[in-house]
């Protein structure tokens, strides 16, 4: 209780129901009530919510001094536990799968560097066929939802590029059938996640086993020209005899939920910005137009394009529109846990006590709303990551230049390694969409943002809206 803090404890917020704590009202909405509690408190407090002991740190100047200290302060422990729960497979435990979690770990140099090229490049090629598959009939203008259209199609191009193609003759058929039990699994992801027992929500537990059992063995085999990291995830599965067939069917299934669960809801989120902003659409389209003269490419969905890192790279007008819309829609809570009673020291001479198991947390979207280094924050303004033609990457809050001002990640070591997998697919994604088509919004009506997700990544719309598209002439 309140009355046996520690001196150095932060101050400490409990609910008036014993066990719930403040989980209701932050289940609510969490970015208000954390700033409520830091008007109160100040920027270092602690809430107990749903038996846990969660201290925030409110100041972006002192994220740094919690990043550093990946040695007393654990994430993967507790993201493995998450992890497993929520995918069904058994716990990454040291003395029953030896060194498992750092093989699956290496294995992310996949996403990196040149494997990230060939990755990349097939990517887009599987965007590109796609696109052409869904659209290439469109020479009047057809409409459709936005975010199912944004779900079809990214959730298809990660899956060929990740796993293979299907090579039945309805293979879109069978991923398709694939991604509505994703889609119905997704649902109820944020009450897995806060630990409600999945025999509670509905048929959620037998879609679960469904989609596990895509990705047994004998149905993977079958699958063409999957990726090298998947390929390299089944060989190491292979070497821990303890692991079933089912449990390594969870661990593929729970890499894909990783893979599209938040580029989805972002590319819809990108897209949809851009489509309210006609200047955004035009400085973005006018960016890949000049990039395709340039490289003497042709648009049009018959037309092969390829598109290197670098050329990537250089649509800051792109990538500005796209982080401008991941600063607005990310909500994640970055969590560490406290390996040992000890002193977190920040700057300012300020020191947090902290006890074993407590969790520490920052929450970036207070940041990313943060007026004092965004201007107008509620506002969409496609250009606010570019100075002078070039990328912006200086943020002052208080007059002090930021080490972290977008966050839609995560940090250090709790930072996405798909991250820039899932960037360069939302630039295709957005790239192809633009330099093919005439897109415009067939509706008019605010979409807002679903707020059943804060604290667990990009948050979903709360209505999916109409828009339309038709080929360039």
């Amino acid at each position: 209780s309140a009355f046996n803090r520690k001196t150095g404890e932060p101050p400490l917020i409990n609910g008036w129901i014993p066990y719930l704590g403040k989980a209701l009202i932050f289940r609510k909405d969490a970015y208000k009530f954390l700033l409520d509690q830091q008007k109160k408190f100040g920027d270092i407090f602690t809430v107990h919510i749903a038996g846990r002991y969660i201290t925030f740190i409110m100041d972006p100047f002192q994220y740094v001094y919690v990043i550093r200290n990946s040695k007393q302060l654990e994430f993967h422990e507790f993201a493995n536990k998450m992890a497993s729960k929520t995918f069904d497979y058994p716990a990454l435990s040291k003395g029953k799968f030896p060194e498992l979690k750092e093989n699956l770990h290496r294995i992310y140099q996949y996403l990196q560097g040149k494997p990230l090229d060939i990755i990349s490049d097939h990517m887009m090629k599987n965007l590109q066929d796609i696109f052409e598959w869904k659209c290439s009939q469109a020479t009047d203008w057809e409409t459709e939802k936005m975010y199912k259209f944004c779900c079809s199609v990214m959730f298809e191009a990660s899956f060929v590029t990740l796993y293979g193609r299907v090579p039945a003759a309805d293979g879109h058929k069978v991923i398709s059938e694939i991604r509505d039990k994703f889609i119905k699994f997704d649902a109820s992801f944020p009450y897995l996640a806060a630990n409600i027992p999945i025999e509670l929500l509905g048929a959620t537990k037998k879609v679960r086993k469904e989609l596990i059992h895509h990705f047994l063995l004998q149905n993977m085999t079958k699958w063409l020209g999957g990726s090298k990291v998947v390929q390299a995830r089944q060989d190491i599965f292979e070497k821990y005899e303890l692991l079933g067939d089912y449990d390594k069917a969870a661990h593929h299934f729970a890499f894909l939920w990783a893979s599209v669960g938040n580029t989805i809801p972002a590319t819809f989120w990108a897209m949809y910005y851009l489509l309210r902003h006609p200047e955004a659409l035009a400085a973005v389209r006018d960016e890949i137009d000049h990039l395709l003269q340039s490289t003497g490419q042709k648009r049009g969905p018959t037309y092969n394009i390829h598109l290197t890192r670098e050329q990537l790279d250089n649509l800051v007008y792109l990538e500005s529109a796209l982080n401008e819309s991941l600063r607005m829609c990310s909500s994640s809570m970055n969590i560490r846990i406290s390996q040992e009673d000890f002193v977190l020291k920040l700057e300012g001479n300020q020191e947090v006590v902290l006890r074993k198991g407590d969790w520490i947390a920052l929450y970036p979207q207070i940041l990313h709303m943060d007026p004092e280094v965004y201007e107008d924050p509620k506002e969409y303004k496609f250009d606010r990551y570019i100075e002078n033609g070039k990328k912006k990457t200086t943020f002052y809050k208080a007059g002090r230049k930021l080490k972290y001002f977008l966050m839609p990640f995560g940090s250090g070591i709790s930072m996405c390694p798909g991250r820039f997998l899932a960037m360069n697919e939302m630039k295709m994604f957005l790239f192809i969409l633009l330099s093919h088509f005439d897109v415009e919004l067939a509706e008019n009506k605010a979409v807002r943002l679903d707020n059943s997700r804060m604290g667990l990544g990009i948050l979903l719309p709360d209505v999916d809206i109409a828009f339309r598209y038709k080929l360039r002439s």
